[in-house]
């Protein structure tokens, strides 16, 4: 059994100044303050990649910046997954005693400490070195192909993207850390510069600095009561033009897994923090998942399903496409937000209720997926 113990989370957006060492320590002092932790009670620290800080020993680089002498440290990178992945790594070192308290962290200046053309090249290093980055294909590129093919089997329009764009833009107008808090309206959506066809400008989401951290621990340490259930991963690709389907990913799978291990379902879930790096991201995730069924994300969207009030919350912090995406600070700001909702804290985003949350990223061009059940323990 492992606890989630305490959270943090920087705003997002232009953080000039801020580097990937300053943001990762920002938040990992307010996730250590809501745990009711110090520094040296901390014996286990995961930290997530950085495009701006690409060191081969960023997690000891940092514990040596934050004053840590944990006696676990490792480094993590499957992409969009990652934050999640180090959510099961941190469960499993809890759970077979390697570890007491375990501090997960990740951050970037994603958006001032790179030009817009090195974050393209750095992003589309996931494409094939042979196959695929010699034509000159980015992150959005791969994701329209995937769009593409997918809307096509199912039925989904540009129009059906746009409403999964608007969702998460009225959760973020309610949260004064986000990137992007302007209304918009369908209309905005499709009317926006085209980035890959048929993805437009606010069918993806910004590029911003920021960090998110959080604490798994053995026990409680305070009077948050929020249980990690149980974790699964699935890894069916790594470059989209090796993908046997690009209608079918690893989602199913590793909630399959999930479930096996908690005795939960999909279904069970009160509230839903899922992976959305583009409109389309989140369409499949949700249907793939069965949040939703093959072409009806946007239905259940149109009707409100994932608003705050909805039948279930998505996202209340706005996701990726409009809190914004530092890298794999941006996953994990998904995590943060769901603990703020299990532990009634998330002010006036709070949802009726999250006594129970499903958590799920992927990573590449959904290659790599991990799944996650939390609950709420009073």
């Amino acid at each position: 059994m492992s606890w989630i113990t305490g959270v943090g989370l920087t705003s997002f957006g232009r953080l000039s100044g801020q580097d990937t060492l300053a943001l990762m320590a920002d938040a990992a002092e307010l996730a250590l303050i809501d745990a009711q932790l110090v520094r040296s009670q901390v014996d286990g620290l995961l930290c997530g990649y950085s495009t701006t800080m690409p060191h081969l020993m960023l997690s000891t680089v940092f514990a040596e910046h934050f004053g840590l002498s944990p006696s676990y440290a490792h480094g993590m990178q499957v992409g969009g997954a990652t934050g999640l992945a180090m959510l099961m790594l941190a469960h499993e070192l809890v759970n077979g005693g390697l570890c007491n308290h375990v501090l997960v962290v990740a951050g970037e200046n994603r958006l001032s400490g790179q030009s817009p053309d090195e974050a393209l090249r750095n992003l589309a290093q996931v494409g094939h070195p042979r196959y695929e980055l010699p034509f000159g294909a980015t992150i959005p590129a791969y994701y329209a192909l995937v769009a593409s093919r997918y809307m096509h089997r199912f039925g989904l329009r540009e129009e059906d993207l746009a409403e999964l764009a608007v969702a998460m833009r009225r959760n973020a107008k309610l949260h004064t850390g986000a990137h992007r808090r302007e209304p918009i309206a369908i209309d905005d959506v499709l009317n926006s510069r085209s980035i890959a066809s048929p993805l437009k400008l606010l069918d993806c989401c910004p590029v911003s600095d920021g960090a998110a951290a959080f604490v798994v621990s053995r026990e409680r340490t305070s009077a948050f009561g929020v249980r990690v259930l149980g974790c699964g991963q699935a890894h069916t690709h790594q470059h989209v033009t090796a993908a046997h389907d690009l209608t079918m990913f690893g989602a199913a799978a590793s909630l399959e897994q999930a479930s096996a291990r908690t005795g939960v379902l999909a279904a069970d879930a009160r509230y839903a923090a899922i992976y959305d790096s583009f409109t389309i991201t989140l369409a499949i995730l949700l249907e793939e998942l069965g949040l939703a069924p093959r072409g009806g994300s946007a239905e259940r969207a149109r009707n409100g399903d994932f608003d705050i009030n909805g039948n279930l919350p998505l996202n209340t912090h706005g996701g990726l496409l409009s809190y914004g995406h530092c890298g794999v600070g941006g996953a994990i700001a998904h995590l943060v937000e769901a603990h703020q909702q299990m532990t009634e804290r998330a002010a006036n985003r709070q949802v009726r209720d999250a006594s129970l949350a499903l958590i799920h990223c992927d990573g590449g061009v959904l290659s790599s997926h991990v799944t996650a059940f939390l609950e709420r323990v009073h």
